[in-house]
């Protein structure tokens, strides 16, 4: 057992997800870079310094999830910062147009990965002496920013991916009530181009892990049950 800060991110081998890694090599921690593609993942892996593994790792599946922590144990003994954010867009698809099957792909992703994730490697967490968990969310995961139609009138209006983003925002704040000895929040990136949204967005992929980063470098003593981006809080 080593005794850096040892971090896993989920869906890290590109966009948000390696420059979150990235980050936490250049911070001299112990990084585990989880991607569903291994191939891809080792050759995300290759682009960083510092110690730096891979784990395969799907977050639609038990087994591959399973796997992924018993590896992790086997390595490093215990887990200091999880972060969740392996994530799927859906597509475009309008919120009248959106039907179940959709919305059903998109939460197996968004919410059930990250409960799967926190799940398994809960028992890892618990042996860390400062225990972070980070979801990645969205802003329009936030029922208070979309509720002001005056600011999102112009904007197209979807359903699935931006209610993925707000059942996470409820995940996160119950499991930070039930681990109050854990630093539970979630991240707002920003409008950050990566594939998610075809790289419309405005952020570079550096600018836009600064809010995730923040949140997993908290002291045992800061928030916790909090929805931040890089400024700070975000409106539930």
């Amino acid at each position: 057992m080593t005794g850096t800060t040892i971090a896993l991110v989920t869906g890290a081998n590109k966009g948000i997800g390696l420059a979150t890694a990235r980050r936490f090599s250049q911070l001299g921690w112990t990084v585990v870079l989880g991607s569903r593609d291994v191939e891809r993942g080792r050759a995300a892996a290759a682009t960083l310094d510092g110690d730096v593994s891979v784990v395969q790792l799907d977050v639609t599946d038990d087994g591959s999830v399973a796997a992924a922590a018993k590896e992790v144990e086997q390595r490093h003994g215990r887990l200091d910062v999880l972060v969740n954010n392996a994530a799927v867009g859906g597509g475009w698809i309008s919120a009248l147009d959106c039907d179940p099957e959709t919305l059903r792909v998109t939460f197996e992703t968004n919410v059930y990965g990250p409960v799967r994730v926190t799940k398994e490697f809960l028992p890892l967490l618990r042996r860390s002496a400062a225990p972070r968990i980070v979801m990645v969310s969205s802003g329009v995961g936030s029922l208070a920013l979309t509720a002001d139609l005056e600011r999102f009138a112009s904007a197209p209006v979807a359903l699935h991916y931006p209610a993925s983003k707000t059942a996470l925002n409820m995940i996160t704040s119950v499991y930070a009530k039930a681990l109050p000895e854990f630093r539970v929040n979630a991240a707002d990136p920003g409008f950050t181009a990566t594939d998610l949204n075809g790289h419309r967005g405005t952020q570079t992929v550096e600018e836009g892990c600064a809010a995730i980063v923040t949140l997993a470098t908290l002291p045992p003593d800061g928030p916790t049950g909090g929805f931040f981006d890089k400024d700070g809080p975000v409106p539930w």
